[in-house]
């Protein structure tokens, strides 16, 4: 803890909190000698400083090493996670910005404030970072990062095809899966475009999310991303029907029958194989039958480089499930996963398609 950082909160309390000793002073007796200011740097996986204020911001910027916390950042060679919290004015000055500028040249992680009322009555940016963005850049900063370089275009949720204003067809998909995907690879260093149909989430850190409604609407979105991308994971659960006709107005209930013709919505998957020029595309099967059959055809008729496969029916997979239970198919290779999360999943897709990539 920083000098000031005692003025809001107790030495005691945050030991008592953490059920670990508190470090405070630079020449500690008891723990100098281990030179504890050097232990406390070459011990670390990762480092957070949060808050990080402008005058700390500055201090590290220029090297001076004057407190405990500064004297550790300076003999570090972990990853660095500054979360700058302050005045709205303060966090826009020239000066302020300058150092955070040179600190990301230098390698530090820099996640932007929040914006919203602040402590000193001010509106504006500013705020510590929410929790959820912190631990996700200490997940990312503890990843290997074997997507350095990559930039990968993630479809997930649900199309939405409409009859009329007020109706449609659509399907249950949540989009977890796709999002954990788009969450892992941006993890593994990679830059992350990720087209999302319906969904309730909430975008993962650091992605650039892009809305879509129907199908056509995400065969636009990605074609137009298409050049852009070296991996395409195809995690939507895209509507293969769309009505013929889409009515201006609200149909009105009617006694008797009432058909809808529809027609076939395009192929995004098999438009994207078709387009490879070197990337690497992967595909995802939802299936009640013949699982594996039927994602080895697709598999193939795709000319995809993977098929995540599963089978809608089984007890804790399918849709709107934080769990799966899916196959991989891949170069020849046919490989059962057991039941467990969406986000572990994503792991193992992703280290598969490190592998087919080297």
């Amino acid at each position: 803890m920083t000098q000031n950082a005692t003025e809001f909160v107790t030495p005691l309390t945050m030991q008592t909190l953490s059920g670990n000793r508190v470090a405070l002073k630079t020449f500690d007796l008891a723990w100098e000698a281990e030179i504890g200011h050097i232990s406390l740097a070459d011990n670390s996986d990762v480092i957070v400083i949060a808050p990080a204020s402008a005058s700390f911001i500055g201090k590290i910027t220029s090297g001076i090493a004057d407190s405990l916390l500064a004297t550790v950042i300076l003999a570090a060679k972990c990853p660095i996670i500054l979360c700058p919290a302050m005045n709205v004015n303060m966090y826009s000055n020239p000066a302020v910005q300058e150092n955070l500028t040179k600190l990301r040249q230098r390698g530090l992680i820099i996640i932007e404030p929040g914006e919203g009322e602040l402590a000193c009555g001010w509106e504006g940016k500013g705020r510590l970072p929410e929790i959820d963005d912190i631990v996700y850049e200490i997940e990312a900063a503890l990843t290997p990062k074997d997507l350095n370089g990559e930039k990968v275009l993630v479809t997930a949720g649900a199309t939405r095809e409409h009859i009329d204003p007020v109706r449609f067809i659509s399907n249950p998909s949540s989009g977890k899966m796709g999002y954990a995907l788009a969450n892992e690879a941006r993890k593994r260093g990679a830059q992350v475009k990720l087209i999302s149909g319906k969904t309730d989430l909430t975008p993962p850190y650091g992605v650039e999310l892009i809305h879509t409604e129907s199908a056509s609407d995400m065969y636009d979105a990605v074609i137009k991303h298409l050049k852009w991308s070296t991996i395409v994971i195809k995690a939507a659960a895209v509507g293969d029907y769309t009505p013929q006709i889409k009515q201006n107005g609200k149909i009105k209930k009617e006694s008797g029958k009432k058909t809808i013709e529809l027609k076939q919505t395009r192929d995004i998957l098999k438009e994207v194989g078709g387009k490879k020029n070197g990337r690497i595309v992967i595909g995802f099967a939802a299936e009640s039958e013949n699982l594996i059959k039927n994602a080895k055809e697709k598999l193939k008729s795709k000319k995809a480089d993977m098929i995540v496969a599963n089978n809608i029916l089984e007890p804790g997979a399918g849709f709107e499930k934080d769990t799966n239970r899916v196959h991989l198919l891949y170069g020849g290779n046919t490989e059962e996963l057991p039941l467990m999360s969406k986000s572990d999943i994503a792991q193992k897709v992703l280290d598969r398609i490190s592998s087919i990539k080297s």
